[in-house]
């Protein structure tokens, strides 16, 4: 939330700022990194997952802007094949969002098929990639994702109580609050999809189902970082 905040203040700030916006919100990840860590927020085992997230998806967007997936249209100094170096916060702030949660809600995870979630989540990964040139494949993904994942259930603390819910639905239920927020970084000039080039449209319903999937490679991540603390 403090990452797309910024994107929107600086959005109404744009005209007046002295810095290209994109390196500003570069800087304003950044800070946002080193004052959660001096809070306590994150850990340090939380910043090298969320590193890895950040790099995961810095060669998302690489490869997905080359392709015209969508574009980052502003100028910037820290800008690499068409990606400002502050795209890669945006996968980062999810990453930081699900170790947070694991850690305040502590999360467990009962019934967890490893090593097939982690494979089918890799399956998704690689095929918002090779759907470019090969049949895309995330439908019948999904399906197998949701198999994989069933009787996978999330355990999780609020106030006094302990409550759970199946893997695939938190999985749903992420994506889709991603998939608002995607519509708000665009409004604001986050990045443009093609069908927003000549003016803001909603983001398409398409892209609630990509995070709904894509989020498992972000929970399977910190879900290894996880049990690596533990084993110690």
């Amino acid at each position: 939330m403090a990452l797309l905040a910024g994107v929107a203040l600086s959005s109404s700030l744009a005209p007046q700022l002295p810095v290209a916006r994109y390196d500003l919100l570069l800087g304003y990840g950044l800070l946002l990194t080193l004052l959660f860590r001096l809070c306590g927020w994150e850990t340090t085992r939380d910043l090298a997952v969320i590193a890895v997230c950040h790099a995961v998806g810095l060669a998302f967007e690489l490869v997905k802007v080359s392709l015209g997936s969508w574009s980052y249209p502003e100028p910037a100094l820290f800008k690499e094949a068409g990606v400002p170096l502050y795209g890669g916060f945006l996968y980062a702030a999810v990453g930081s969002y699900v170790c947070s949660a694991w850690r305040v809600l502590d999360l467990e995870l009962t019934g967890y098929r490893r090593r097939l979630t982690a494979a089918v989540a890799a399956a998704v990964y690689a095929n918002f990639f090779s759907h470019h040139w090969l049949p895309d494949l995330r439908w019948p993904l999904a399906a197998l994702l949701v198999a994989v994942t069933t009787g996978t259930w999330v355990h999780y603390t609020v106030g006094s109580r302990r409550y759970r819910m199946p893997l695939a639905l938190s999985f749903a239920l992420i994506g889709f609050f991603l998939w608002l927020a995607e519509n708000i970084a665009t409004y604001a000039g986050a990045w443009r999809y093609p069908s927003q080039l000549h003016g803001w449209q909603p983001v398409s319903v398409e892209k609630f189902g990509a995070w709904a999937l894509l989020i498992s490679v972000t929970v399977v991540l910190v879900e290894a970082s996880r049990r690596r603390q533990r084993t110690r």
